[in-house]
C-alpha cells in the first residue's frame, strides 16, 4: 500500500506527486514553511492527504517556536496556522485538520514541551484515522455499488486514491474493495486535464496493484457511457456543502451530467471531515484558480498562441440532485440526508 505522508525520524516524508509516474521521489520536510510550499505546489495533494500534511505542518511550526511563554507560543502558532490555511482554499480537510490541531494546542495544559508532544501525537492520530476511514469508505462503497452486473466497470476522475489520502483512498478505496471482493472488471480513468492526475496518478496506482485500468481523455466519457462500457462513476471530493452539493476536480460536474443522461449511478466517496456543514449550498464553496501555465504549457513546451487569455478554475461544483449517494466512513447517504444525519457525524 502507498503512504504519501509518513512521519519518520522526526521528519515528514512526502511522495513527490509532481514527479510521478516517471520518477518516484520522497521529499523530506522539516519546517512548516516547506510544508506550506509542498501543499501549495501539489507535491502533496488530495483533500485528506492535505489535511494530514497540514496537521504535521502545525507540529513542525510548533517545534520551531522557542519560548516558555504560553501566550507568545500560541500567538506564533496561529501565524503558522494562517500560513498553512492560505495554501489551498477549496479543500476543507485542510481547515478541519488545522482547526483540530489548534484546538488541541489551546486546550492542552502544561509546559510548552508538553503541548508540542501532544501536537505531534494528534497529527499522528489524524494520520492513522484517515487510513482507517478510507478502508471503511471502501467497504461501505462496496455495499452501495450496483448489484448487477456482478463484475463492474467503474469510471473515476482525477485521483482519489492512496496518493490523495493517508493511504487506501476514497474513490479508489471503493475500487480497491470491489477488486478485493471480485466485483471489479476494470477501471476507466479520466486523464483529468489540465494537471493529468488521472493519467499520472490513478493509472499509476492501479498498475502498481495489478488492477486493470483503461485511460481515456476527459471528453471520451460520454462516448464510453453510450457504448455501455461504464456501470458506475465513483469520484472523490474536496468539499461537500450541507445540502450535498460537492466540489471536486474540474470536469466532475460535466461527468455527473453525462452519467445522469445515461442512467448511470454517480457516487461521491469522501470522509465526513470533507462535509462543511457551515456552508448551506455549493455556490458558497470557494473555487481555487490556478496558474495559467497548467493550460498553456506541457513540460517545457508552450502549446498555445501568443495573445490568448486563460481561465483555469481547479474545481467545479456538482449539484446534489446529480449524485446517487455520498459514501462516508459511516455509510452511504443520499445527499439530502446529510443534514438529517448531522448529529451522527459529530
Amino acid at each position: 500500500m502507498l503512504y504519501p505522508v509518513v512521519w519518520k525520524n522526526n521528519s515528514v516524508l512526502l511522495i513527490d506527486q509532481t514527479r510521478l509516474p516517471n520518477e518516484y521521489t520522497v521529499v523530506e520536510i522539516n519546517r512548516s514553511e516547506d510544508m506550506a510550499e509542498a501543499i501549495r505546489t501539489m507535491i502533496v495533494r488530495g483533500a485528506p492527504a492535505i489535511g494530514v500534511a497540514a496537521a504535521y505542518g502545525i507540529y513542525l511550526g510548533a517545534r520551531e517556536i522557542e519560548t516558555s511563554d504560553r501566550q507568545e507560543f500560541l500567538n506564533r502558532l496561529e501565524k503558522v496556522a494562517q500560513l498553512l490555511r492560505s495554501t489551498r482554499p477549496t479543500a476543507v480537510n485542510l481547515f478541519w485538520a488545522i482547526g483540530r490541531m489548534m484546538q488541541t494546542a489551546y486546550e492542552t495544559l502544561g509546559t510548552i514541551a508538553e503541548i508540542k508532544q501532544i501536537l505531534l501525537e494528534t497529527a499522528q492520530t489524524i494520520n492513522a484515522e484517515d487510513i482507517q476511514t478510507c478502508q471503511q469508505i471502501g467497504d461501505h462503497g462496496l455495499q452501495a455499488l450496483p448489484k448487477t452486473p456482478e463484475k463492474l466497470t467503474i469510471l473515476t476522475h482525477c485521483n482519489a486514491g492512496a496518493l490523495a489520502t493517508a493511504g487506501y483512498g476514497t474513490a479508489l478505496g471503493v475500487v480497491r474493495s470491489a477488486w478485493r471482493e471480485g466485483r471489479l472488471t476494470r477501471v476507466f480513468a479520466d486523464e483529468t486535464r489540465p494537471r493529468l492526475q488521472g493519467a499520472k496518478l490513478t493509472a499509476w496506482e492501479c498498475v502498481q496493484e495489478g488492477i486493470p485500468v483503461t485511460l481515456i481523455t476527459d471528453n471520451m466519457a460520454a462516448h464510453c457511457m453510450k457504448q455501455g462500457l461504464i456501470d458506475a462513476v465513483v469520484v472523490g471530493a474536496d468539499r461537500i456543502a450541507a445540502n450535498g452539493d460537492t466540489a471536486n476536480k474540474i470536469g466532475t460536474y460535466s461527468l455527473a451530467i453525462v452519467a445522469k443522461a445515461h442512467n448511470i449511478p454517480f457516487f461521491v466517496a469522501a470522509p465526513i471531515s470533507t462535509i462543511d456543514f457551515a456552508l448551506a449550498k455549493g455556490s458558497q464553496i470557494p473555487i481555487e484558480e490556478r496558474h495559467s501555465a497548467e493550460i498553456y504549457q506541457v513540460g517545457d513546451t508552450i502549446i498555445t498562441p501568443s495573445g490568448v487569455e486563460f481561465y483555469n478554475p481547479a474545481f467545479d461544483v456538482t449539484p446534489a440532485d446529480l449524485i446517487t449517494a455520498i459514501i462516508t466512513e459511516n455509510g452511504a447517504f443520499a445527499p439530502g440526508e446529510l443534514v438529517k444525519c448531522h448529529t451522527i457525524f459529530q
